[in-house]
Order: C-alpha cells, then structure tokens, then sequence
C-alpha cells in the first residue's frame, strides 16, 4: 500500500511548510489523475491516520481528480478519454497512444492558519 508512503510524504513536506510559515496547515490541496496508480481512498484514510498526533491533525486533504487527456494524431485535438480500458478517440476512433494528463500526483497548495 504504497498510499501510506504518499500520505507520509504530503504530511512532512505540508508540516515542514507550516512551521516555515509560523501557522497551521488546515488543509492540503492535490491533484491526482486517474492513471497515477495511486486509490484515492486509500490516500485519504492513510493520510488521516498519518495526521495523528501531528501537528496536521485534524486538516483536511483535498483531492481534485484529474482525467486522462491523450492527443488524437486524427483530429490533431486533445480529447478527455471517459475510460482508461480504450486509448482510443471518442470522436473518431483513432487509437491514441499519445497521453498528455492524467497521471499527475501533485502537491498544489496549503492553506495555512496564520
């Protein structure tokens, strides 16, 4: 369950942040696409227990999923896949090989209580 490990990480670099900043972290802001191999629920069940006895306690991790978005070559478009099972054009059916977003696993902001 490497979402421990995620959740471990998030709460040291978010802690280190707020102690930086002379404030509590209240929330944590991450962007996380659906082809990052990481189960956003077992991400926020760890980064809970990870926030114990910490001075995150009680902040709130705040997942904005990120679609898979792949360029057709076809339709020379970008196109937001509705399944990760077909890498293939909506519109037009051409396989699309190219994936632009949708893995992302990102630390986005903190929103800290001065």
């Amino acid at each position: 369950m490497h979402e421990l490990s995620i959740a471990m990480s998030l709460v040291e670099m978010a802690q280190e942040e707020g102690e930086r900043q002379g404030g509590r972290v209240c929330a944590v802001h991450l962007k996380l696409g659906v082809m990052a191999g990481v189960v956003k629920d077992a991400l926020l069940f760890s980064y809970d227990v990870v926030c114990q006895d910490t001075p995150l306690e009680g902040s709130r991790l705040l997942i904005q999923d990120m679609p898979l978005v792949v360029f057709c070559p076809r339709c020379e478009v970008q196109r937001v896949l509705n399944s990760a099972q077909s890498f293939r054009c909506a519109e037009c059916g051409t396989p699309t090989p190219e994936i632009l977003g949708g893995r992302e696993l990102e630390l986005v902001a903190l929103e800290i209580e001065q």
